[in-house]
């Protein structure tokens, strides 16, 4: 009698080493994907600050045993006392890219709750292990951080709680040196031992509002309080023998759709000879979520509408491209639960704001708010601002093909686009993580529409996406403002996962144990 070997306990795919690692130990201790997904975001937060944070967002698709998708959206509000009539008073035709005006309120720890709730096996405390191990006694700083703290070094020292943690010596913390964060590690102790209700209702709710409001925040405790995350039904699209689940709006699920019907209707070669006119599809995408993505709990399109939409004849300028933002990573495991997740600051280390009685840092997610009053993402008291944020699952039927996610800001769909396409051509999860890549950059309002191209994008599609009328700036190999992507693929003897050359990532595949 031959027997059948055990499928893996599971696999997990993130941007960081040390937050793979944390959902991995998660696996091996019987754990399931929710398990994994929650330690791992939990490191993330302290080993990844140039990408996520305690006070930042959080969307997720999770699939559970039973094949039910749910769509999590735990995307912060805006404070209840501040108006668009005192922003634009204060700050004229639109909001700065940072700043005390830009942080809504977090949305990311409430999201880690209802997940826990919903499917996860260990208990609340034992998700924040690895962090508060990592946070106390410090780690090696990354070169994706080390890079943004030079980077950012300019408007971030000049936060007193940034300065204290990121540049101790007057000096930023290098590649290699270790970044510790004593205040972080107590505040996860608490929030550990005391739920997210610790978060949005404790003491550290306390300190973390007051160090706000001192700055000028209008976020009181009671925005705190009354915040929630939802469960929602994701966003669903067919693509050949394959269906793609993403997120709705507020998130920019609907980008990734419009394109795939577009390569469906007729693009030939979209990554070739008509990358041309994949690029078109990409602008378009880029010009209705510029016009019309918002809330839809105030008003906004729905999915459906913003992928059946035409593209306006006059698009609206683009948001600047962010840097840094978000963290998407995958996790799955053999008892049938998958889980696409992202954390996100928004930009590099998100408003340039770190909260010293606390050690948390801060989102600039409102910075995406419109505060023209006719806009559909016009500011509004307790509204969402639109998303770059999307989470995707794809099945065959109703079963489990791949578990992708990246980061990338606006990229997010073009790089999930090039990373369905390649995986359905038939490359492995390392080899579509690993392929050259491009993306039609947001317009400015003025000239032609970029394209940032990676040096080693086959000259074939540079040329047709050349003759479409872009700008091309070539970038090197592997640049990280190409996105971080994690990929998991589902095969019959288990897993196959890789994480993105462009992040500090890693990818592991858990054995079955014995």
């Amino acid at each position: 009698m031959v027997s059948t070997p055990a499928r893996p306990r599971g696999a997990i795919s993130t941007s960081h080493h040390l937050a793979t690692e944390a959902g991995a130990a998660a696996l091996a201790a019987g754990g399931n994907a929710v398990d994994a997904a929650l330690a791992a975001a939990a490191t993330l937060c302290v080993v990844y600050p140039n990408n996520v944070a305690l006070g930042g967002d959080l969307v997720a698709l999770v699939r559970s045993p039973d094949g039910e998708v749910r769509f999590l959206n735990a995307t912060g509000t805006a404070p209840a006392a501040q108006t668009l009539t005192a922003l634009r008073e204060k700050h004229g035709e639109a909001l700065p890219l940072r700043g005390i005006d830009t942080v809504t309120v977090p949305g990311g720890v409430c999201g880690w709750n209802s997940l826990h709730e919903y499917g996860a096996t260990r208990t609340w405390a034992e998700h924040f292990e690895a962090a508060i191990r990592h946070a106390e006694e410090g780690f090696p700083n990354s070169r994706s951080v080390a890079a943004a703290l030079t980077d950012d070094r300019a408007t971030l020292e000049q936060d007193p709680g940034a300065r204290a943690v990121f540049y101790p010596n007057g000096d930023p913390i290098a590649e290699g040196e270790t970044l510790a964060q004593p205040a972080l590690a107590e505040t996860l102790r608490r929030i550990a031992a005391g739920g997210s209700a610790e978060f949005y209702e404790g003491e550290t709710a306390d300190r973390w509002i007051a160090g706000l409001q001192q700055l000028g925040s209008k976020i009181t405790k009671q925005d705190a309080i009354d915040y929630q995350g939802f469960w929602a039904e994701p966003l669903e699209g067919t693509f050949g023998d394959v269906r793609v689940l993403t997120g709705p709006p507020n998130t920019s699920g609907f980008m990734l759709l419009r394109a795939l019907n577009e390569v469906a209707a007729g693009i030939e070669d979209p990554l070739g000879a008509g990358a041309g006119d994949l690029a078109r599809a990409f602008r378009d995408a880029n010009a209705i979520r510029a016009s019309h993505l918002s809330d839809p709990t105030f008003g906004g399109a729905t999915g459906a509408e913003l992928v059946a939409m035409r593209a306006p004849e006059f698009p609206a300028a683009g948001a600047a491209k962010a840097s840094g933002d978000t963290v998407g990573f995958a996790a799955v495991s053999e008892d049938g639960w998958a889980v696409s997740f992202i954390n996100s600051v928004y930009w590099s280390f998100g408003a340039h704001i770190l909260e010293p009685e606390t050690g948390i840092l801060f989102q600039n997610r409102g910075t995406s708010f419109s505060l023209d009053a006719a806009s559909p993402n016009a500011f509004e008291p307790g509204k969402r601002p639109r998303h770059t944020l999307m989470p995707v699952l794809i099945l065959r039927g109703d079963e489990l093909a791949w578990v992708p996610a990246t980061m990338g800001g606006a990229a997010q769909p073009q790089i999930h686009t090039q990373l369905l396409l390649r995986s359905l051509a038939g490359a492995s999860p390392h080899e579509a993580t690993h392929a050259p890549r491009w993306m039609v950059e947001e317009w400015r309002g003025i000239g032609p529409v970029g394209v940032m191209a990676e040096s080693d994008v086959p000259q074939e599609a540079l040329d047709a996406i050349a003759a479409a009328g872009f700008l091309i700036t070539e970038v090197a190999p592997y640049t990280e403002d190409l996105g971080h992507s994690n990929l998991i693929r589902v095969t019959d003897a288990g897993y196959e996962a890789a994480s993105d050359p462009r992040s500090d990532g890693s990818a592991i595949v858990v054995p079955a144990p014995g």
